[in-house]
């Protein structure tokens, strides 16, 4: 199984390229020939990366998910997999290029620094884990298309605000679509990092004799959470819409990538797992 994790390790970021490349030349210069090859080769890109990632947990002999790296592989297919699901439910194929362009950063990164991890602690195999980690997963994937809908969302609001309609404005969904999206996505994936942080406490100190509750990947996620929590309830009780929300977002968005990469890398502890 290790020649073919290696080539399709090489081969994943191409792949996402080749397809951020294609929803973008569509969207900007509305190719039609290639607009038929959107979703196969969509479809396609997700096949081959759950057997790649199929294919490296045979090979280890555990889950990939044992290192930031492996999860931002999962999270790109994840990401991949939630805009299949809503460009098939929706027919709107418009916003792709720039959800599939985070699927491929993700990929990118993890393909260049991947490493292979054969001897793992034995707590990787629990059930409980795999659940805690799989709605943390979700709770990502939810936060990422938050943050590209409120991004384009501000995009096409900058263009209406400044009466320069163009193409822009002639090719996105309206500003209700888009925030409708973001604020569902957001839901989804608040409710997930919820029951991810949920199982993740009570599983903790029966895995660990010794851990703390200050750890910074923990902190970090409480934040993420608390930011999300500030939108949804300002929505709620105090009728915030538009910008205001979709800024808290963003940010959130920003503390997700941080926690992921410089604290999971330099300063967590528990959550490393090698």
């Amino acid at each position: 199984m290790k020649p073919f994790s290696d080539i399709f390790c090489v081969v994943m970021p191409f792949l996402y390229a080749a397809l951020a490349l294609i929803y973008g030349l569509t969207f900007f210069r509305g190719n039609q020939s290639l607009e038929r090859l959107r979703f196969p080769l969509l479809l396609t890109t997700v096949i081959l990366h759950l057997f790649y990632l199929t294919a490296r947990g045979i090979m280890l002999d555990h889950p990939p998910i044992t290192s930031v790296f492996e999860i931002m592989s999962l999270l790109a297919a994840s990401i991949a997999i939630a805009y299949m699901y809503i460009e098939w439910r929706t027919h709107t194929s418009n916003t792709g290029a720039f959800i599939l362009l985070l699927a491929f950063a993700f990929q990118t990164v993890s393909s260049l620094f991947i490493r292979d991890v054969i001897t793992i602690p034995e707590y990787l195999h629990s059930l409980v884990l795999g659940l805690h980690v799989s709605a943390a997963l979700l709770g990502y994937t939810g936060i990422s298309l938050s943050a590209v809908y409120g991004f384009l969302y501000l995009m096409l609001y900058h263009e209406i605000k400044s009466t320069r309609f163009g193409l822009i404005y002639s090719r996105l969904p309206s500003l209700e679509m888009l925030e409708t999206m973001c604020n569902r996505s957001e839901v989804f994936g608040f409710a997930m990092l919820s029951v991810a942080i949920g199982v993740g406490l009570l599983w903790l100190p029966q895995a660990f004799d010794e851990f703390s509750y200050w750890d910074p990947k923990l902190v970090g996620t409480l934040v993420i959470w608390l930011l999300y929590a500030i939108a949804l309830g300002a929505k709620r009780g105090l009728g915030w819409q538009g910008r205001k929300t979709i800024v808290i977002s963003l940010i959130a968005f920003g503390c997700m990538f941080l926690s992921m990469t410089v604290i999971n890398l330099y300063m967590s502890g528990f959550h490393s797992f090698h």
